[in-house]
């Protein structure tokens, strides 16, 4: 379980940095796009997969190419709802994501419904409800953005998750996938970067750099601690799945809690706890 809870601090921290970057002055556009620098090679340095598989002639390439613009442009829209909605709402959004990889599995995958997973859907739909509602007095402090970028942060995880498994289904071994997602997502990322500088919008600075490797080394580190996690308790995959989502999700509510103020109404908190039992639930499922 160390592996597990080792990646549950990563990708918190994940939010944590993002959480902390205007407050050091960073651009997180250009940290995230330093982000796939620190990814892709530790991929290829820790990892060492082996690449074949994408050279065959039915590598999902398209499946590929929109995760490799995907993962950049969720990234910044995670970064928005930390900024806007906070951590504690961001971090249950992305988690609660796995609401539609489970509808996906019904509708594409040919997947069974069971009682336990409609449960926990019903369930999890309620909490990101309950997560994402604002008083109006609180809608006019933050306008649309308290609630739309925790929106875009479930949806676009979970198109991503969806996307992943099109990209297993296809026989590419993950290892090699992320090699080649966070190449692509690189060359997007930069071209975003390079966009803004050309528009005058930023520029290039060793902060943003440091900023983007150190936030590389925990978004990589929440993957590669999630697989060694599954690794070691083969026999045991829904407790890795429903310790790292659950794990994830009450740590960010801890740590926007006490660490950043974060102001929640008891709605708001009766939607972390929803989600935290969607979860549990989707996972005994």
């Amino acid at each position: 379980m160390i592996y597990v809870l080792l990646s549950v601090a990563c990708s918190v921290l994940v939010s944590v940095l993002l959480k902390l970057a205007r407050r050091f002055e960073v651009d997180v556009g250009q940290a995230i796009a330093w982000n796939y620098v620190a990814a892709g090679a530790l991929t290829a340095l820790l990892l060492q997969p082996s690449l074949d598989t994408l050279r065959a002639p039915g590598a999902p390439w398209l499946a590929l190419v929109a995760l490799g613009v995907l993962l950049p442009t969720i990234f910044l829209a995670l970064a928005a709802s930390v900024r806007h909605a906070g951590i504690v709402r961001s971090d249950a959004a992305q988690r609660l994501s796995l609401l539609l990889s489970l509808l996906a599995a019904f509708v594409l995958f040919g997947e069974r419904l069971t009682a336990f997973k409609a449960l926990g859907i019903a369930l999890g739909l309620l909490a990101l409800l309950g997560m994402v509602w604002r008083s109006g007095q609180a809608s006019a402090e933050r306008g649309a953005a308290g609630w739309l970028y925790p929106l875009a942060v479930f949806v676009g995880f979970g198109v991503i998750d969806i996307l992943f498994k099109r990209v297993a289904q296809a026989g590419v071994p993950l290892g090699a996938s992320l090699q080649a997602m966070f190449a692509l997502a690189l060359l997007v990322a930069f071209a975003l970067q390079l966009w803004r500088r050309a528009r005058g919008q930023t520029r290039f600075t060793a902060r943003n750099a440091l900023a983007g490797l150190l936030l590389g080394l925990a978004n990589f580190g929440n993957i590669l601690f999630y697989l060694r996690g599954h690794r070691a308790l083969p026999q045991h995959p829904a407790l890795v799945f429903a310790s790292m989502n659950l794990g994830v999700v009450a740590l960010g509510a801890v740590v926007g809690l006490l660490l950043f103020r974060e102001r929640l109404s008891r709605l708001n908190l009766a939607g972390v706890a929803l989600a935290l039992l969607a979860i549990g639930v989707i996972a005994s499922g």
